[in-house]
């Protein structure tokens, strides 16, 4: 979910190169949401600053659902930005925009990791 229709198109492409299948996107929350309890996806790739509502209260609804994915939260910004409200989202983690990779998602979705550039 991103509200910047370039980023999103980028990410799909980036996300299925490196072998994920992009079941659906969202430019807002509200919508990300409706999509995540309508197509139930593993992992939801998620803007912490949307227009409508932010990326931590869009995690915590997608997270109270059955069965709910996992968050990655993501943003411009560096996730120091965000303080501690990254870890009390229920976010599997943060990966700034510049840094998305394959490594770094793998890294939060079956690693060890809680966040890159988390200070």
């Amino acid at each position: 979910m991103d509200d910047h229709a370039g980023f999103r198109s980028f990410a799909r492409l980036f996300l299925e190169s490196a072998g994920f299948d992009v079941v659906g996107e969202a430019g807002t929350g509200a919508a990300g949401i409706e999509a995540a309890a309508r197509l139930r996806p593993d992992v939801v790739l998620l803007d912490v600053l949307l227009p409508d509502l932010d990326g931590f209260e869009v995690t915590r609804r997608i997270r109270a659902g059955r069965r709910p994915p996992a968050v990655i939260l993501t943003s411009t910004r560096d996730a120091s930005d965000f303080g501690r409200r990254i870890e009390a989202s229920g976010a599997r983690g943060f990966l700034a925009k510049a840094e998305l990779s394959r490594t770094g998602l793998e890294g939060l979705l079956w690693g060890e990791g809680r966040s890159s550039r988390q200070g």
